[in-house]
């Protein structure tokens, strides 16, 4: 049952919390995806699956990393917006990773339409205290790209084996 909890919140825990904190600071810490790639090893061992099907989920967040960093070394996304994006790449191997990019690269587009839109209109007085809504109102600042990674990884959970694998008579009312 434990592990059918941690399969069912883990990840979607882990993956609020970054969209909050890039939306709040525009910054995700290297916690975050460190606690991604450590929780996703923990449920595969403890899961019971196989070694191929692990070093396929690896090599989809080394594939991942790899285009993301060169897309943060061209200035296109932050690097902590790369971190995430491969060690969710870990949770969702090479059979939902391509909707996962498809998903998290449309919904980019709209948050970063919407925010340099938002950026066109002046900052409502009432909302001026508020650091984190300045700083996203700002328009030298990026995009907080984890957002769109974010709901695009919520939007692929629960067609994964993660979430087949949960055994629903665990939560049945007794």
């Amino acid at each position: 049952m434990i592990l059918d909890i941690a399969r069912l919140l883990l990840f979607p825990a882990m993956m609020t919390f970054a969209a909050a904190s890039d939306l709040l600071t525009m910054t995700i810490s290297n916690r975050v995806s460190l606690a991604l790639g450590a929780a996703f090893l923990a449920l595969a061992v403890l899961g019971g699956m196989g070694f191929i099907d692990i070093l396929s989920h690896l090599g989809a967040g080394a594939t991942v990393l790899a285009v993301a960093f060169a897309c943060f070394a061209m200035g296109w996304v932050g690097g902590g917006d790369a971190k995430v994006a491969a060690s969710a790449a870990l949770w969702f191997g090479f059979g939902h990773l391509m909707n996962y990019l498809v998903y998290a690269s449309l919904l980019g587009g709209a948050l970063t339409l919407l925010l340099l839109q938002f950026r066109q209109w002046p900052l409502p007085y009432l909302f001026v205290g508020q650091l984190w809504l300045l700083r996203l109102h700002a328009k030298d600042s990026g995009i907080p790209y984890g957002i769109a990674l974010a709901i695009g990884a919520l939007m692929i959970y629960p067609e994964t084996e993660w979430i087949r694998a949960i055994d629903p008579s665990h939560f049945a009312m007794r």
